[in-house]
């Protein structure tokens, strides 16, 4: 009974220190390190992207807006470095689709 009780207390210790699964998804950058909202506007505006909508989505910018090319887009952006990550990122919950492609309807 020792033995079980040792092995429980193991495992739940484990637990409590492991990071969850999904934590190495995100993109995991410190809040003092993230670029302003305004900062990466900019950057989409001297893309020629336009209506733009900027939010937050596991720790990484997520946009939805219009291209230079007049086409609906979804990608994410590392907030500190304002670069987009690729289509698939591991984080982005769109992954079934890619962030290339029209959001459609949700």
């Amino acid at each position: 009974m020792r033995r079980f009780w040792g092995a429980a207390l193991l495992i739940g210790g484990l637990c409590l220190v492991a990071p969850p699964a999904r934590a190495e998804r995100d993109c995991a950058v410190p809040l003092s390190d993230w670029q302003p909202r305004e900062a990466l506007a900019a950057k989409l505006r001297a893309e020629g992207w336009t209506d733009f909508l900027i939010r937050t989505d596991d720790g990484c910018y997520k946009v939805r807006a219009i291209n230079g090319r007049g086409e609906r887009m979804r990608a994410k952006f590392n907030p500190a470095t304002l670069e987009r990550l690729p289509p698939g990122h591991e984080g982005d919950h769109d992954h079934d689709r890619d962030q290339d492609e029209p959001p459609g309807d949700d």
